[in-house]
């Protein structure tokens, strides 16, 4: 049995930030999990990604603002979010595979059964 839950949305102006969190509950060893989000009308799409090694990949539209972590393979998921801008205005969800044979990515985690219910980020100007 696994869960995925996060948290730490809300409602901040242009230029703050927020830092995102999702417990992953249940056992496992090799892992990859990441962040999308989906604002109205749009499609969902990969911002963060990371694995069992602390590889990570971004999104262009994301590099240099956002931080995915995770201190240790138990602790949870973060995202860091920084000079928030309001088109980042969207629920982000957590995502997670468990699979080490296949390359971590978000094309990859995109076709998961493991997600969150999400959060909702808004960005005022």
């Amino acid at each position: 049995q696994v869960d995925v839950a996060e948290s730490g949305g809300g409602s901040v102006q242009a230029g703050d930030s927020l830092r995102l969190s999702c417990v992953v509950s249940g056992h496992y060893s090799g892992y990859c999990m990441g962040w999308f989000r989906q604002a109205p009308g749009q499609e969902r799409e990969g911002v963060a990604t990371i694995d069992r090694s602390w590889s990570t990949t971004y999104a262009d539209f994301v590099k240099g603002r956002f931080t995915i972590s995770k201190d240790t393979r138990q602790s949870p998921l973060y995202l860091q979010m920084s000079n928030l801008e309001p088109e980042d205005t969207a629920m982000y969800y957590c995502a997670a595979f468990f699979n080490s044979e296949v390359k971590c990515s978000s094309a990859a985690l995109r076709r998961t059964k493991y997600w969150g219910q999400g959060t909702q980020v808004t960005v005022s100007s």
